[in-house]
This record gives C-alpha cells, sequence and structure tokens, in this order.
C-alpha cells in the first residue's frame, strides 16, 4: 500500500493462490503489512476513498486499514461471495446464495448490512437474484435504494427499519442511482411487452406522483435488457438498450441502440455512422461528452456532445472498448492513446485495463476465467514504459486486479509527456504491422486492392474548424430551406419576352426545351436530385457524419447522371 499522495495508490490482485497487495508505482513493491496467507479470496472491495480493503476467503469477512493492515472488522461469513463499502465507509453489504435447508424451508436473509465500525447486523434481506444485488446510495449517504418485485425501496439516512419512499412502476427490471448528493435522480428501466414499447424514465427523489412527476421519458422496442449510465454531474443518462437475437442475422452479438436522457427532458437516439454492435459507452470526467466504440470491425470510435452531435471521429481500427483519462481508447490488444497519439504499446491477450487514480499509470492484465493460460499483469506509464511485470505460477490462475481508489483532487494535474518513463523493462511499443495477403499475392507488389479493408482517419467533426460558418443545427436547417426555397422561386420565374426584335437578350434565358413536355420535367427532377447530392457531397467533404440514406443518395450519382444523358440525346 502506498502512501498518501503523490505516490500513485496500490494495486490489490486476487488469484487461486491468495490475495496480495502491491505498493503503487513508480516502487511497485509487496505490502509489506499485508499478509497473503488468507487463502482462495471468493471477492475483494476497496472503500470510496481507498481506506479500507475488505476480502473474503472461505474463513469470513475481514475488514482493514489500507495504510498499515491494522484490522477494522471480522465477520463469521464463510459464504459471503458478494460485499460493497457504503460511499461514506459507514455500511459493509454482503451476499451470499439464496439457499433452502430442512431447517429453513422458506430460506435464510442472503443480503445483511452491518455497520461497519461496530460490526452490528443493521438489518438482513432477501435477495434472491445476483442482479442488481447491492443497494445504491447517494454519496452522502443520505438517499438509499434497492429494488424489491416491481418497486424501489428508498431508505434515508441509513434507516433500514422502515422504508422512506417507494416508487411503483408496472414491471420495473432495473434502475440506476445519480452520483453525488442530493437532490438524488433515479432512472428506471420497464422492459415492453405485447407490442409495447419499452421506456425509461426519469425522477428526481421524492418527487414520485402525478402524472408530470417524471423530468425525461423515453420509449423504444429492439430491447431485452439495457444498461444506463449517468454523468458525474447526474445532468443526463446513456442507455444502451440490446437484443439477445439479431432478427436479420447481420450479427452473432444481437442488435444494440444508444439512447440520450437528460434531466431537463430532451431525450435523443444517438445516430452512429456504422452498422454493428455497440461495444462500449464512457462519460468524459467532466460530463459534456461521451465516446462511444461501434460497428463491425474495424470499428468506429466517435466522441459526441451533448446534443448527440459527433464532434470528433477516431476513424476506424481494432478496438472494443473505450477509457477516459485523456481519451484513451482499448483495441483488441493494443491501448491505442488517440487524438495526439502518446503511445501505442502491445499488451497481447489483454482481459483487464484500468487507469491509476493518478492519470500516470495504467495496468493490464490476463485473468480468468476469460483466459486461464498465461495469467498476470503489468503496470505501465503511460508513455509506453512497462515498470513492472508479474506472471503468475504454473497451475494457479489471476481472478481479478484493481487499484485503490482515491478522493478527487488528490494528484495534482502534470502535462502530458511524449518521451518514454525510463524503465529497466522497457517498452513494448508495437511494430508495424502488414495487411494479410494471400500466398498467390505474396511475390507481387503490395497494392491497394490487397488490403481486406481501409481504415479510415481521425476527422475534427466540429462544425466551423472546415471554413464553415457554425450554425446550430436548426439553423443550419433553416438555411437550408431558405436556400431551397430562393432557388425553386428562381426556376419557377418566367422570363420576360423581348419589347422587339432590337431588344437586348439578357444573360437570364431559360433552358432550352426537349419538346416533350414530360421528358423536360423528367430532366427538371434529375437536376433537383443532383444538385441535393451535390450538396450533400460538399457537407461529406466539410466532415459532416452522414446518415446511411445520404450515403445511398451519393452512391445514385452515376447512375442520374446516365440517366440525365440519356434523354438529353434521346431529344
Amino acid at each position: 500500500q502506498a502512501p498518501p499522495p503523490p505516490a500513485s495508490g496500490s494495486d490489490d490482485l486476487r488469484g487461486s493462490a491468495g490475495t496480495s497487495l502491491l505498493c503503487g508505482p513508480p516502487q511497485c513493491e509487496q505490502h509489506s503489512a499485508f499478509s497473503s496467507d488468507c487463502g482462495v479470496c471468493r471477492c475483494v472491495t476497496f472503500s470510496r476513498d481507498g481506506t479500507l480493503l475488505g476480502w473474503c476467503n472461505r474463513k469470513g469477512v475481514s475488514v482493514m486499514k489500507s495504510s498499515d493492515g491494522s484490522p477494522v472488522s471480522t465477520f463469521n461469513l464463510p459464504k459471503t461471495a458478494l460485499m460493497e463499502i457504503s460511499p461514506l465507509s459507514n455500511v459493509l453489504v454482503t451476499w451470499q446464495p439464496y439457499t433452502k435447508t430442512q431447517d429453513s424451508p422458506q430460506g435464510e436473509a442472503n443480503l445483511q448490512l452491518f455497520d461497519l465500525q461496530s460490526g452490528r447486523l443493521l438489518k438482513a434481506l432477501y435477495q434472491k437474484k445476483v442482479d442488481s444485488w447491492c443497494p445504491s446510495w447517494s454519496d452522502d449517504e443520505k438517499i438509499c435504494v434497492r429494488i424489491v418485485n416491481n418497486e424501489l425501496h428508498f431508505y434515508e439516512n441509513n434507516d433500514f427499519d422502515s422504508i422512506a419512499n417507494k416508487l411503483h412502476v408496472q414491471k420495473v427490471s432495473d434502475f440506476a442511482l445519480s452520483p453525488g448528493g442530493q437532490p438524488s435522480k433515479v432512472a428506471v428501466y420497464v422492459p415492453g411487452s405485447k407490442g409495447s414499447p419499452s421506456f425509461v424514465r426519469l425522477y428526481q427523489y421524492p418527487n414520485f406522483g402525478g402524472p408530470n412527476a417524471a423530468l425525461a421519458n423515453k420509449s423504444f422496442f429492439k430491447a431485452d435488457r439495457v444498461t444506463m449510465q449517468w454523468n458525474k454531474k447526474a445532468l443526463a443518462v446513456l442507455v444502451t438498450a440490446s437484443t439477445e437475437v439479431d432478427k436479420t442475422g447481420a450479427s452473432y452479438y444481437g442488435e444494440q441502440t444508444l439512447h440520450y436522457l437528460a434531466v431537463n427532458g430532451e431525450t435523443a437516439l444517438v445516430q452512429l455512422a456504422k452498422n454493428g454492435p455497440i461495444y462500449d459507452v464512457a462519460w468524459s470526467p467532466s460530463s459534456s461528452e461521451f465516446c462511444v466504440v461501434y460497428g463491425f470491425m474495424p470499428a468506429k470510435a466517435t466522441i459526441f456532445n451533448l446534443k448527440c452531435d459527433p464532434v470528433f471521429d477516431f476513424g476506424t481500427g481494432p478496438r472494443n472498448a473505450a477509457y477516459y483519462r485523456w481519451v484513451t481508447v482499448l483495441p483488441v490488444g493494443l491501448l491505442d492513446v488517440l487524438l495526439s497519439q502518446v503511445s501505442k504499446p502491445q499488451a497481447p491477450d489483454t482481459t483487464f485495463f484500468s487507469w491509476c487514480p493518478d492519470g500516470e499509470h495504467v495496468v493490464t492484465a490476463t485473468c480468468a476465467p476469460r483466459l486461464r493460460v498465461s495469467n498476470g499483469y503489468k503496470i505501465w506509464h503511460y508513455t509506453g514504459s512497462v515498470l513492472h511485470r508479474f506472471e503468475v505460477a504454473s497451475g494457479t490462475e489471476l481472478y481479478e486486479v484493481c487499484w485503490q481508489p482515491f478522493p478527487d483532487g488528490s494528484f495534482p494535474e502534470r502535462p502530458i509527456k511524449y518521451q518514454a518513463a525510463p524503465s529497466e523493462l522497457g517498452t513494448t511499443q508495437a511494430p508495424p504491422t502488414q495487411a494479410y495477403r494471400p500466398p498467390a499475392l505474396r511475390h507481387l507488389p503490395a497494392t491497394a486492392s490487397s488490403k481486406l479493408h481501409e481504415d479510415e482517419p481521425p476527422q475534427d467533426l466540429r462544425p466551423g474548424l472546415s471554413g464553415e460558418k457554425s450554425l446550430s443545427k436548426t439553423a443550419l436547417k433553416n438555411q437550408r430551406k431558405r436556400e431551397a426555397k430562393k432557388a425553386a422561386k428562381q426556376e419557377s420565374k418566367p422570363e420576360p419576352e423581348p419589347l422587339s426584335d432590337s431588344a437586348p437578350v439578357t444573360n437570364s434565358q431559360s433552358e432550352p426545351s426537349s419538346g416533350d413536355p414530360e421528358t423536360d420535367k423528367k430532366i427538371k427532377n434529375l437536376k433537383k436530385k443532383l444538385k441535393a447530392i451535390e450538396e450533400l457531397k460538399e457537407q461529406q467533404a466539410a466532415g459532416k457524419v452522414l446518415q446511411k440514406n445520404q450515403l445511398e443518395k451519393i452512391q445514385k450519382e452515376e447512375q442520374l447522371l446516365k440517366e440525365m444523358e440519356e434523354l438529353q440525346i434521346g431529344h
């Protein structure tokens, strides 16, 4: 366990050989006060501020101080499978699988809440399903909520003997409590049934009654389950809706859509520029934007603002997760730090990635059961230097790696470095790779046609950076309407007839007629379509991400030009 800042924190490592605590970078040494002879560990957890560490083995649950390893509390709960500590470290929550016995045909209460300092049992509850097993607290612990059947039960000030409030929504199956203190908000999800859409609603505690109680409501189809993510300022929620099966057969992983709800009532469907799964969604720490990794491989990664407009596109590549510190995107087997790319270290078989709270270091790990071979972890400086490497012994497995948390503001912000930090283990920058080429083409010079696909480069999508006037979506729409109306008016304006044969000919002459009104009408319609295509191409060149139907229009340009030529030649 590292001392307080400016040290970087510590890593807790849980595996089949036991649990160990590593003093955080840059020293990366074993914690002298923590004994790893506690046996196979079922679960570990840090308190929100990182001052306490709890774990469970086959003997029971133990909680200790992270600084010196001194014990705080022990509990005779050897069957505990999951545990959490409340935000202010007042309550310990433990969960064990629900079972029935001859002595207890109704089963025993398997969710228990303890006063962490005294060890006193506050409440024993029934929680059969592991989904949403842990109650959710506001950061100030004034509100605690858990789901029971079709209701949300709210407790105040850790008084679990009485339910302070209930929110009853028909068939509610999931919820997400907002981060921060009061006023607390809650997002609830109700799955659709019998042709009715699923929906998510936002409420502010304790205003649950009346038809206008909901802060926002978003309904949608194609949702067997959802993931709801509040931003740090509790102003908006991102909802990833997923189906188990893609009925079109396009994806093995079902279908996903992304929806946005804000506490001011605004809702939107986030338009994604590529078809395929949504692999990950991450809010920025500032709550002003979010990053989405999506699309069939090679996947896209795009940053959106709070209007759900794309502001930066990372292009395409082999990636499937996003982690904010600065903007970091985790591809399959590589750490890809984009925007101003700082490093691209190689970390094959990575199943876990996490930023250290100091913003200077990361940990990558290969853990069971995702992969049961080559288990181990590495601690890096973000410039690509490997500071510590560990591989578990043969026949053992690594289950979990986690950083010790620290309160916000514990570490000062430092300028980004581009030179690799010194390390005895060196760096593992990714070597240049070439696209796969079939054996029949390997004796020939490499050509663009031999590549499986062309990766799209990153591009900045913010308006005004490509010479365009920065306008809002509404203003831009109105501007296009005015321009289209003006163009239509000019086209329909009749040409004035000359007063005499000697009258001068003006520049505004009407287009030549084919003599066939039907043909003239077709030519006029084709010109309108071609003009609209030209406008779309200009928008695309300026960096705007076009929708699927707009891209299909552009692809029809050659066909329209051919039709125009045939009509003009025929007459």
